[in-house]
């Protein structure tokens, strides 16, 4: 079952690698001509896929990148992993899902599975891109060919996520659809989890990172509130998970990244709207994590004022521009708002990330590309009147930050366990 995999990724890519290696025929698509000549000759542009990797999938003869997608063609299968971002109104895009379709509907051959994994709000596949496929293809879904939703579960730099043992939900838009759609990815992966229908399938990802969006905000409030109270938050979720049963640990930070956090929430706050339902508590949790950036830059001014220094005219260093440690995934980083909050106040400023050696062109921060990462060295950092931690990489040395910087604002507990000065270390 030839299978053309549509936008190449952190999603797409990962997936072709897996469907590869399981034996089957993989043609990737993407608009972007840079991507597919570096894919066809073997070598990665995401840090935590090696070209190793890619070479051994090209070597095989079974993976191919191409930006013509005339060619889907040639396939029996094409998913969809193409960003779901907000638009400047925070009301959700899928325009990179509805151009795809547009693209592949006058080349699907009968018979042909269509599934999106791309995050979405319920109704979006046998609705929007249902009706787009037919459209442009004048072939019926159900009938002529097949459609399906199947959320994805990438989890970038977590070394024991494998595409291949996560669990994979699927729904149909019809039953003959969702065996189609089980048909393939049993061949590459190793437990389906069936759902009644596609939308069932779109709010079960919706619902998995809700879940993580409000018990983010939860420890981020408590966090501001155990501060007060001069109770260490790392400390309380380190002893609460302890308990083996009742309690999850999430943990504390400058506020949300990634392309999913920050914005599957508000898919669901968007179409819950045409139900006439509030979401309130998903909107709550959204104020609370986008209120943290103000509360660090709050503890920024705290650790200048012990040197008597006000944030206007400092020199302040951000470490971590990447949204997690150990990958170089920028999108929606919290990194970018402490550096324009701050730079907005005065403050010279910079950032310092091995995985992010030149910040690339953005949609919502295109100011900043082009701007290169600061060397690591003494001088460097012992220039700047106070840093912040951002991005607990691993790949930072942290006993030399306390070596060479006076003043730490850690919002991600990397510094406890170190030796340091009394009053060097803020945490945020």
């Amino acid at each position: 079952m030839k299978t053309a995999i549509i936008g190449l990724g952190y999603v797409g890519l990962p997936l072709s690698i897996q469907f590869t290696k399981s034996g089957i025929d993989v043609l990737g698509l993407d608009i972007d001509l840079n991507k597919t000549n570096l894919l066809n000759k073997g070598e990665s542009y995401i840090k935590h896929i090696g070209s190793k990797a890619i070479n051994e999938i090209v070597e095989s003869g079974r993976f191919e990148a191409s930006t013509d997608f005339s060619r889907v063609s040639e396939c029996l299968a094409a998913i969809i992993c193409v960003p779901t971002p907000l638009n400047k109104n925070r009301e959700p895009d899928i325009s990179y899902v509805l151009s795809s379709a547009e693209a592949i509907a006058p080349h699907l051959q009968p018979e042909t599975l269509v599934t999106l994994e791309s995050t979405t709000y319920p109704g979006t596949t046998d609705t929007e891109l249902r009706e787009v496929l037919e459209k442009g293809s004048g072939l019926v879904a159900g009938k002529d060919f097949h459609l399906a939703y199947s959320p994805e579960r990438e989890d970038p730099g977590n070394p024991d996520s494998k595409v291949a043992i996560i669990p994979k939900v699927v729904g149909g838009y019809t039953p003959e659809c969702q065996d189609k759609a089980i048909e393939l990815y049993s061949k590459a992966i190793q437990t389906m989890v069936p759902v009644g229908t596609c939308r069932a399938a779109e709010a079960t990802k919706l619902t998995e990172n809700i879940f993580r969006s409000v018990n983010i905000a939860l420890v981020n409030e408590l966090k501001v509130i155990f501060d007060a109270m001069d109770i260490d938050i790392w400390e309380v979720i380190n002893a609460a998970k302890t308990k083996p049963f009742g309690f999850m640990p999430f943990y504390p930070g400058p506020g949300l990244g990634g392309h999913c956090i920050p914005i599957d929430p508000f898919y669901l706050t968007w179409k819950a709207r045409e139900f006439e339902h509030n979401t309130r508590f998903i909107e709550l949790a959204g104020e609370i994590n986008t209120s943290m950036p103000d509360y660090v830059i709050g503890k920024v001014s705290d650790a200048l004022n012990v040197q008597k220094k006000s944030i206007n005219g400092s020199r302040v260093l951000v470490i971590g521009l990447a949204y997690k440690p150990n990958v170089d995934d920028d999108r929606e980083s919290p990194s970018y708002i402490l550096l324009e909050k701050l730079q907005a106040k005065g403050a010279e400023v910079a950032y310092y990330d091995p995985h992010v050696p030149v910040i690339p062109m953005t949609r919502e921060h295109a100011q900043w590309a082009g701007t290169k990462s600061i060397t690591w060295d003494q001088r460097n950092l012992e220039s700047f009147d106070t840093v912040v931690i951002s991005t607990s990489h691993d790949a930072v040395d942290y006993l030399q930050l306390a070596d060479w910087c006076p003043s730490i604002v850690d919002t991600r507990n990397a510094m406890t366990g170190l030796e340091i000065k009394p009053g060097q270390v803020i945490k945020a």
